[in-house]
Formats: structure tokens, C-alpha cells, sequence
């Protein structure tokens, strides 16, 4: 049976979207991942969902083992990867509670491990990464994400920072002058080192916040971010139930 990862990002993890849920632990070469996996199924959909942040959200962005959580899917054969994630808005057309299917990132990170490949020792590995995000999983989760009703961008670039701090204005307005859409703390480790382990991957990316950019505005701050979560989430959860059973078309 076809088998699909989940990386579910903070507050889009939730076990209940599978059916004969149970936990497995999984041990990788690169150390625990973030949380045991969740086993379960979507209308006969084998699926692996790990929680980013761990469970109980206990892990700060820098403090995720990107390559654990990779690797731990890869060791269950996932054919595919969505991850979901919240990011701040730094477009005006990108509102909060919008979808962003992003297919192009900037890695601003500073701390994180993002490659398998640290020697050439065996093999020289520089892995292509042109177009990071999978063109026909992104073109699914777009289909069903309008399918449904929700105001989704077509694509966009990520720009992934180090956190768990905020931006300041000067790096926020940077940033849109480098040409990213949208920003956040976790995607670009991720999609590098899926890419590497060559598993396509593909981002739900929920709008929350305007970072701090817009002067007209407070900038953003983690409660927003959870009343924007609280709105949303369902919509999210609604689009992967659409989406999952259909990845073995592609």
C-alpha cells in the first residue's frame, strides 16, 4: 500500500485526521525525531505523521533534528511528504488565513544541519536544487485547496529564518526587497534534505500574520498567531483529507 508523510508544523499535527491511529517509535542514524510517528490511514491512504515541534511543542525551531524527522519517514517508505506550516505574510495580497503553496525558498537559517551529505569521503553529492517543491504535488494540493473554497496562492517564495525570535523591521523589509513572499522558521531544512533523500515534497504554508513590515499594524506576536491558527487549522486538515487520497495518481 501507497504510504505518505506528514510533518505537521504547530497546531496542524493533529493525530485525529487518521483512522486505527497508533504510535510508533522510530530510531534513525541521526538521532530521535521530533515525536514518535502516528500510523494510521485516510480513505486507505497509508500515512506517517510526525509533530515538527515534537507533541507537546516543546522544541524551538533551531532545536528540531530536520534530518532525524526526514529520515525517519524515509526509513517508512513514504513516497511523499506534505508539510504545514504557519508563516508571516510579506505581501499585502497574502492575508491572514490564506494558503500559500510555496515553490521556492531563501535559507536565512544560521544553526540547523541541512544536508546528509557532510563528507564526499564516499561519493561527491551536491544535490540539484533548482526547483525544490514538487511541481505535480503542489499542483494536487492547489487543485483541492480551490476545490474547496480557499483563497490559495499558486506559489511563492519562503524565506526560513533561525528563530525563535521575530524579525525587526530592517530584516523584515529586507526581505521583501529580496523578492520572498512569506516567512517562517522551519520549511528550508526540511526541503533540502528531502530533496536529497529524493522524496518529492510540498508545503501547505497558512498565512497568520503581516511579521512586522506593515507600520500600519501591530507587528506580530505568538498570540495572533494562535488566533489565526484556531480560525484556520480545520481548513488545513479539510485540504490533507482531499489530498492524500489522491497522491498515488500523480
Amino acid at each position: 500500500m501507497p504510504r505518505v508523510g506528514i510533518i505537521g508544523g504547530s497546531g496542524l499535527d493533529d493525530p485525529q485526521i487518521l483512522i486505527d491511529a497508533e504510535e510508533m517509535n522510530v530510531e534513525t542514524p541521526y538521532g530521535d525525531p521530533s515525536s514518535a510517528l502516528t500510523c494510521g490511514e485516510i480513505n486507505g491512504m497509508e500515512v506517517r505523521l510526525l509533530a515538527r515541534h515534537g507533541k507537546d511543542h516543546h522544541l524551538s525551531p533551531t532545536e528540531v533534528n530536520n534530518r532525524a524527522n526526514v529520515h525517519a519517514l524515509y526509513q517508512q517508505g513514504v513516497s511523499h511528504i506534505i508539510a504545514t506550516t504557519a508563516c508571516g505574510s510579506l505581501r499585502e495580497e497574502i492575508g491572514r488565513g490564506h494558503l500559500v503553496i510555496v515553490d521556492q525558498f531563501i535559507d536565512f537559517t544560521r544553526h540547523r544541519k541541512i544536508t546528509f551529505k557532510e563528507s564526499f569521503t564516499e561519493e561527491i553529492g551536491h544535490t540539484a536544487m533548482a526547483d525544490p517543491f514538487d511541481g505535480p504535488l503542489r499542483q494536487l494540493l492547489i487543485e483541492e485547496a480551490e476545490g474547496l473554497g480557499y483563497v490559495t496562492h499558486h506559489g511563492g517564495t519562503v524565506i526560513t529564518i533561525e528563530g525563535p525570535r521575530f524579525s525587526t523591521r530592517a530584516e523584515s523589509n529586507m526581505f521583501r526587497i529580496w523578492g520572498a513572499d512569506v516567512i517562517n522558521m522551519s520549511i528550508a531544512p526540511e526541503a533540502m534534505l528531502s530533496n536529497e533523500m529524493g522524496i518529492p515534497y510540498a508545503v501547505v504554508a497558512m498565512s497568520t500574520d503581516y511579521d512586522c513590515w506593515k507600520e500600519d499594524e501591530a507587528p506580530v506576536s505568538w498570540d495572533e498567531i494562535l488566533k489565526v491558527f484556531e480560525e484556520n487549522a480545520d481548513n488545513v486538515k479539510s485540504l490533507l483529507l482531499n489530498v492524500i487520497p489522491k497522491v498515488t495518481t500523480l
